[in-house]
């Protein structure tokens, strides 16, 4: 086993409230936090808190926080012995994780080939199924339309074609009878050769009302893992998440346990280091659920595990990446009470959800006993239009689901913003809806709302 690793400075390759939330991680572990920025976020929170800066290029993604060549050019001059990816951007790039590797540089997450294996679907699916985790009866990887249409008779209609590669909604295509399998296949493989560069292509069986069901799991390099319980991401648009909560509402005790052994059988499995998410799909009518896939990264809804179990999972994900051991054992992780979040986006859901940066003249956010609040915006702060339009995310810890919801509704009416349009007005009208106050609702529930009008 290899000696603990001494990890004085890191590098962020990564923006926004993520960046913000790793920087103060690094200060509470006692590690300078350095920041790579594209020139569009110099004067950023994240910027202004973190210990040192370093631009990396314009501000297109492009030219910046996408190349993984810079990124560790910039993390090595610095003098930094370590590199942590965020979310989005590079975060499951297996290029990024073995670059760092031949560079010397610490990667703050699993190694090049578990990133490799479980973000391909297909290869996932194969882990999966080694690791005797339930799947929606699928396909292998499609390569026209013919060969679509002798997968159909075994998966049957409706049927949902899915990007090997990618994720985030992109090559997602729901075909339901015959006649629409070549188009579907040509729209879902172009989708996604122009989103991630590979056209591949799968099938599953699409199940109409199905909730969408994840569990944290944390691992180390003494081969220890464990998971933090799960979470419910059921409100979403477009396969892009809204609100979410934990623990998941209403779930069979005896699934809910078998859905985090799965997680943790497929983690161990994969031989998974550090911090990632096990997702399912579960069929309620069925009282089952199907491995759908693994994100080799921390969250966008993190904090809601966080705010049930109490442990700092970016400070565990660093304590990983100093070979250190899990803080806690299986057997010491308690869930306390429900929490949801709900991510306040700068976008007009009244106008289709139209981008909506430029300046913030006013922020306010709520504060009070068991409310959160991760944001890099401050009176002032430019959005860029160049970037993922998430403002931040307003977290609410109660002792029950019902209290939580309560103490949502309050904090979101709380929550002033002036200047662009948000997405506040939304969840107001979602979390105040009979059917999500009365319990969970399906991945499909959104589509078949008109809440704004």
């Amino acid at each position: 086993m290899a000696a603990r690793r001494n990890i004085q400075r890191l590098f962020i390759a990564n923006r926004g409230e993520i960046a913000v939330r790793i920087v103060r991680a690094c200060h509470k572990l006692g590690i300078n936090a350095v920041l790579g920025v594209s020139q569009a976020d110099r004067d950023t929170l994240a910027a202004r808190l973190a210990d040192r800066v370093v631009v990396i290029g314009p501000a297109a993604a492009t030219q910046s926080y996408l190349r993984p060549e810079i990124v560790v050019t910039a993390a090595l001059g610095a003098g930094c012995q370590a590199l942590h990816p965020g979310y989005g951007f590079l975060a499951e790039s297996a290029q990024l994780a073995r670059m760092c590797a031949e560079s010397g540089l610490w990667f703050v997450g699993p190694s090049a080939r578990s990133i490799s294996e479980m973000g391909d679907k297909v290869s996932a699916r194969e882990v999966a199924v080694a690791a005797e985790v339930p799947l929606v009866p699928g396909s292998g990887v499609l390569g026209d339309a013919a060969s679509l249409r002798a997968a159909a008779e075994d998966v049957g209609f409706p049927l949902m074609l899915k990007a090997t590669a990618g994720g985030g909604g992109r090559g997602m295509r729901v075909i339901r009878e015959a006649g629409a399998l070549a188009e579907g296949f040509s729209q879902a493989s172009a989708e996604a050769r122009a989103a991630f560069g590979d056209g591949s292509v799968y099938a599953e069986r699409y199940i109409e009302a199905g909730r969408h069901v994840e569990v944290q799991v944390l691992a180390d390099s003494f081969g220890n893992v464990l998971h933090l319980g799960d979470r419910d991401c059921s409100v979403q648009r477009r396969h892009q998440k809204l609100i979410e909560e934990a623990p998941a509402p209403d779930l069979d005790p005896d699934l809910r346990a078998d859905i985090c052994a799965a997680a943790v059988r497929l983690a161990e499995r994969t031989g998974y280091l550090g911090a990632g998410t096990v997702e399912f799909l579960v069929d309620p009518e069925r009282n089952a659920f199907y491995f759908l896939e693994m994100n080799t990264r921390i969250q966008v809804e993190h904090p809601v595990t966080e705010m049930v179990t109490g442990v700092d999972l970016v400070a565990e994900q660093i304590r990983i990446a100093q070979n250190l051991r899990l803080s806690l054992s299986q057997s010491q992780v308690v869930t306390d009470g429900h929490a949801i979040e709900c991510r306040i986006n700068a976008e007009d859901p009244a106008r289709d959800f139209a981008p909506s940066p430029g300046a913030v003249y006013r922020w306010a956010p709520p504060e009070g006993a068991g409310v959160r609040v991760d944001s890099h915006v401050y009176d002032g702060y430019i959005i860029p239009p160049f970037y993922d339009s998430l403002l931040g995310k307003l977290i609410v810890h109660a002792a029950s689901r019902e209290a939580a919801l309560e103490g949502m509704i309050a904090a979101l009416a709380q929550f002033e913003v002036d200047g662009p349009a948000t997405t506040i007005p939304l969840h107001q009208a979602i979390l105040t809806h009979p059917d999500f106050m009365s319990g969970p609702v399906t991945t499909r529930w959104l589509e078949g709302q008109s809440l704004l009008k």
